[in-house]
């Protein structure tokens, strides 16, 4: 019988907030496929969040959900310093929970920029900050999930893209500071990504058929097909590999290609010239 091969994040610990569903979900399966013993953070969902850990737990490394309230910066500490006695160590971070209020901006409540902020800033911040001594000694990954409404303009995502342009910027801040520590900051960037939230977002913020939309959007995307969360834990788990050790600083915006389109080349007929 054939050996093993050995697992690129055997014997890692990974922390993925949002874990419990979507793309965090996938990001923490994939870590623990590659070896990583993960702990998953949720909002309101013990049970589901649970069965995530049996889903780790099945890879054959050790998986623990905690509940953390991300738009109370002030509970992240403790968090972390529960994964400092369980664990001992931290080398992986994933920040991908988000959440808002889609609406415009010239709606907004005050509760709901404060609330936005503080799940993508303010917990950012909180969460590099309990990470740091756990990764000291070793080189650490983190990565922020960003969306492409940190630089486009969406209906409903003004304020949610505003604290995602934010955050990236601290990706490029905590990059400079912890790279000589060993640690690399970077961040992913998905666009047109199949997912519950997706489905929510084109059905009832736009009103529109999802297939439907999923297939133009396809039809304007250079590789011809829509994201999965596959892809994105897929770019993840490459990034926080010893094979990216040279990369930090960089937000990988992973669409396809479809943002290095020009509007002209997306209009019917564009892409066959005379």
């Amino acid at each position: 019988m054939a050996a093993l091969l050995p697992r690129p994040l055997s014997g890692r610990v990974a922390v993925v907030t949002g874990g419990g569903r979507g793309i965090g979900r996938g990001i923490a399966l994939r870590l623990a496929r590659d070896g990583a013993h993960c702990v998953i953070t949720y909002r309101q969902s013990a049970e589901t969040a649970a069965g995530v850990v049996a889903e780790i737990e099945r890879e054959g490394v050790k998986g623990l959900a905690l509940p953390l309230e991300l738009a109370e910066p002030g509970q992240v500490p403790a968090v972390f310093e529960r994964i400092g006695r369980d664990f001992g160590r931290v080398d992986i971070l994933i920040a991908n929970a988000a959440a808002t209020s889609f609406r415009p901006l010239a709606e907004q409540k005050a509760h709901n920029v404060r609330r936005t902020f503080a799940i993508s800033v303010d917990s950012f911040i909180a969460a590099v900050q309990g990470t740091f001594p756990l990764m000291q000694g070793r080189p650490g990954r983190i990565v922020i999930i960003s969306g492409i409404d940190s630089f486009h303009s969406m209906p409903g995502h003004g304020l949610l893209g505003g604290a995602k342009a934010a955050a990236e910027s601290l990706v490029r801040a905590f990059a400079g500071e912890l790279g000589p520590d060993g640690i690399t900051v970077n961040g992913v960037n998905p666009g047109m990504i199949v997912t519950d939230s997706s489905r929510l977002y084109v059905e009832s913020g736009l009103g529109r058929d999802y297939d439907a939309a999923l297939a133009e959007v396809a039809a304007m995307t250079p590789v011809r097909r829509v994201g999965t969360i596959d892809d994105v834990a897929d770019c993840v788990a490459w990034i926080v590999s010893d094979r990216a050790g040279f990369l930090t600083g960089q937000i990988i915006v992973l669409d396809g290609g479809l943002t290095s389109v020009s509007p002209l080349a997306r209009l019917p007929g564009a892409s066959k010239p005379a």
